[in-house]
């Protein structure tokens, strides 16, 4: 799976499934194709964290689950890898822990783990100068504190930050600011919402960190518990017929067709798969169409990103100007065609990650492994102000992006300009037959895993409550 150095002293190109060159890099959920079934109380389509924890909790209650994976793994926007040369997991997808996260608290204790504070300072790097962040980030906070001053019901963060083009003792503000908007929430500044971003920042509290052992291993957790109910992977769905007062879901497995009904369906799929038009390849087909969700879906996003993890022989920024960087965590360069990487720190180990997000990304649609990678180490060259020499402490290389992913076209959600409840209204019922969850679904802090894990929680228990009601009628 993981490719050792080549003999031309090359560093291995690897890429992560669902990229353009279809090399498979998978979470190994050591869960097999569940035999042909017809039914099932639930259907949950998608087996990413809001889908595993929902039937997670049916199956606790007692009811029967089917879930449908379109993947050959489990995981979703959860993409975990162990390089057996460094013994550490490798985060392609989801990452950080985000603050106060009870469901993701309560998820590592039943899995015997635990969370690390990621750690380490935090530099700027602008025209070739690195300086520790110092009260740059808090002159962005500033910036964006006079959000709540704006008049219009809403505006693009582009447009908000444009009325401040003229004041010279912002513009490196305004930089950092579109920075953040891009890389840290991935989405487009011409069309993120400036409330939904301002109130997303004033709430990030709490710090940030890492499961101790990986996102995967979490998820593979949740998927044993479901093991005695039914998981199929390779399963794609086509189409959903909620007509009636059963769902019916038509899908193409590894076996060939299958129809499967159900008391009631929960759609976890992206959201960019909701939005896709009928007739390009990959949508899914509702009868009747969601109509009701129609200004719910015109106002989220699913924000691009390339994440691109680098391997080296050492960790050789420990040493560069004196130690400088020794305590690095997270370094931010706008300048750079990756304009975020960060260390593993408080593990001391060789690998950068290099982060791209929102219309770089974009641009970058198509680009080979190869040339992203490239990119990637010349974001680190320049930010440590390296020469050739980097590219002979490189070994490997793993790349996954995600808007050329035909499973989810992009990473996670944002609010687009006059999307204010957008999220509430995704995550709606409709009949009593078909919910929603997913981190899109979420009120509180879409675009986390622990929103996703939430919206699990609430789709489960709003099934429930359904199913024992129609039990109840006479």
């Amino acid at each position: 799976m993981f490719h050792s150095r080549a003999a031309d002293a090359r560093p291995p190109v690897t890429a992560a499934p669902g990229h353009r060159n279809n090399e498979s890099h998978a979470i190994e959920s050591g869960l097999t194709l569940a035999p042909p079934v017809t039914d099932a109380d639930v259907l949950v389509i998608g087996a990413g964290a809001a889908g595993l924890n929902a039937a997670a909790q049916l199956v606790q209650a007692g009811r029967s689950v089917l879930i449908l994976e379109a993947r050959e793994r489990i995981g979703g926007r959860i993409l975990t890898h162990r390089d057996p040369e460094l013994g550490f997991p490798l985060e392609l997808g989801a990452e950080f822990i985000h603050g106060n996260a009870p469901a993701t608290s309560e998820l590592l204790s039943h899995a015997g783990s635990f969370a690390i504070d990621a750690g380490g300072s935090r530099w700027s790097v602008r025209d070739g100068h690195s300086s520790p962040r110092g009260e740059m980030f808090g002159a962005v906070h500033r910036l964006m504190s006079q959000v709540s001053s704006i008049g219009e019901e809403d505006l693009a963060v582009e447009d908000f930050l444009a009325r401040f083009a003229s004041d010279d003792t912002l513009q490196t503000a305004r930089a950092y600011a579109r920075m953040m908007v891009e890389g840290f929430d991935a989405a487009d500044p011409r069309r993120a919402s400036v409330r939904a971003i301002a109130r997303e920042w004033e709430s990030m509290e709490g710090g940030q960190f890492r499961p101790a052992t990986g996102y995967g291993e979490l998820l593979e957790v949740l998927a044993r518990s479901v093991t005695h109910s039914r998981l199929r992977l390779q399963t794609v769905v086509q189409s959903i017929d909620w007509a009636g007062t059963q769902v019916r879901v038509s899908a193409n497995s590894a076996a060939g067709p299958l129809e499967v009904t159900g008391r009631c369906a929960l759609v976890t799929v992206p959201v960019s798969l909701l939005q896709l038009p009928p007739e390009v390849q990959g949508a899914i087909h509702f009868n009747p169409p969601l109509a009701e969700k129609a200004a719910a879906l015109r106002g989220i996003a699913l924000g691009p990103v390339i994440k691109v993890l680098l391997r080296f022989r050492r960790p050789f920024w420990e040493t560069l100007q004196a130690g400088r960087f020794a305590s690095a965590g997270f370094l931010h360069a706008p300048d750079c065609p990756f304009p975020t990487v960060w260390t593993q720190l408080p593990a001391r180990v060789p690998l950068l990650t290099a982060w791209m997000g929102g219309p770089r990304a974009q641009r970058l649609e198509g680009c080979d492994s190869a040339a992203i990678i490239q990119s990637a180490l010349a974001s680190v060259r320049q930010i440590f102000r390296m020469g050739p020499e980097l590219q002979e402490e490189l070994a490997a290389a793993y790349v996954h992006d995600w808007q050329a992913d035909p499973y989810t076209r992009g990473a996670y959600s944002y609010i687009t300009v006059g999307g204010g409840g957008a999220p509430e209204a995704l995550a709606q019922p409709l009949r009593g037959v078909l919910f929603f969850a997913g981190e899109a679904a979420s009120a509180e802090g879409s675009g986390t895993v622990e929103a996703a894990l939430q919206s699990g929680q609430r789709a489960a228990r709003e099934i429930l409550h359904c199913l024992q009601s129609s039990r109840a009628s006479p």
